[in-house]
């Protein structure tokens, strides 16, 4: 089962994206638990080299760039999983860069599946916690409506320069 979770804020200037898909150690409240991610996470989906996706909302036929292609850089970091994005000359690309430079879209969400033992629940209190500790990272998306509120998207052309802007929460299970 793909699992689907949206982050954050987004910046544009030019025609690359930059952020973070994922905050780790950041709480998100979805629904009846709250989920954090660790750092380490996506390690394992990082070093087998697959092909992961950059998407527009979580649509397939909204395609921005992959790794394979090398249009999109993943990597973690201590504060997460960042991401840099060579926005394609396509009408998807354009009218994401029109979104993100006007902050309509303002977030990052990311799909993933959960290894075998890659999460771990427990109960604190009257919150039952979810700790993803290794997931197999299939997409990055952006998106105006994400769940964890410590994404960071900007769009540069010479400097990363960063900006926030919270959003609320969202999730989507597939």
């Amino acid at each position: 089962m793909l699992e689907i979770r949206s982050n954050g804020t987004l910046s544009a200037t030019g025609k690359t994206l930059t952020g973070y898909a994922a905050v780790f150690n950041s709480e998100a409240v979805l629904g009846d638990f709250s989920e954090v991610i660790r750092q380490g996470a996506f390690a394992k989906s990082l070093a087998t080299g697959s092909n992961i996706r950059a998407l527009y909302q979580h649509q397939g036929d909204a395609l921005l760039g992959t790794t394979r292609g090398g249009t999109l850089q993943l990597r973690e970091d201590a504060k997460g999983l960042a991401f840099e994005l060579a926005l394609p000359d396509t009408s998807h690309g354009k009218d994401l860069a029109i979104l993100v430079g006007r902050g309509d879209v303002a977030g990052c969400s990311f799909g993933f599946r959960v290894a075998p033992g890659g999460d771990r629940w427990e109960q604190r209190g009257a919150t039952l916690v979810r700790e993803l500790i290794d997931v197999e990272l299939v997409e990055i998306t952006l998106t105006s409506d994400p769940a964890y509120q410590d994404t960071t998207v900007a769009m540069r052309s010479r400097s990363a320069n960063v900006c926030t802007d919270s959003r609320r929460l969202w999730i989507e299970t597939c």
